[in-house]
């Protein structure tokens, strides 16, 4: 089982990303070095299959997010830092949040236990050469992201845009209609839920 990234599609993918479109493009700038070396992993999966026989199958998650997750400032990604700065900035009595970028990028989140999952389902029922998307199917911008963490986390000031920070990729929303498809898939999750 290799796990890949939906950072290993190009910056300007047709939405909704399928998995064929993998190749078609250099990934966004700013995570191209992780996304390439997950691209090489899918190929060196498919080498071995085809070499020797060796069963490995490669899933390419969608954004996950769930307990466990890292809410260091300096190294989180955007559902955790957007929880921790709403949460420190209402406890403070602050009347404002900075988040990074414009808020016009999308993005398409998995709640962990979900992906957990989608993961063992495609262990068990899975056996093909080529990448699968797992995901839920539904893009959220950034801007609207940042509405729902801070209603549910009850932070009610300003928001701040920092556009001197990236978006990254403008748009990622991949097809997710092959795990439900091929192994059944589906999340049970809700996002609200998840992030509660």
């Amino acid at each position: 089982m290799q796990i890949g990234t939906v950072c290993s599609y190009p910056k300007l993918t047709p939405v909704p990303f399928r998995e064929d479109d993998l190749w078609n493009g250099y990934p966004e700038e700013t995570n191209a070095p992780y996304g390439l070396a997950k691209k090489m992993l899918l190929v060196q999966g498919q080498a071995y299959r085809a070499q020797y026989d060796f069963d490995v199958i490669h899933l390419i998650p969608v954004n996950l997010y769930g307990p466990g997750d890292n809410f260091d400032t300096a190294s989180s990604h955007v559902i955790p830092a957007l929880i921790k700065k709403a949460i420190d900035a209402r406890e403070r009595g602050e009347d404002h949040i900075v988040v990074w970028g414009t808020g016009s990028a999308t993005r398409e989140f998995l709640y962990v236990d979900d992906a957990a999952e989608g993961i063992v389902l495609a262990a068990e029922r899975y056996d093909g050469a080529e990448p699968v998307n797992l995901g839920v199917g539904r893009e959220i911008s950034i801007r609207d992201l940042v509405g729902v963490v801070t209603r549910l986390t009850g932070f009610a000031g300003e928001i701040r845009w920092d556009a001197s920070k990236p978006d990254g990729q403008p748009r990622r929303a991949p097809d997710t209609s092959q795990p439900r498809d091929w192994f059944g898939f589906t999340r049970r999750t809700s996002f609200e839920d998840g992030l509660r």
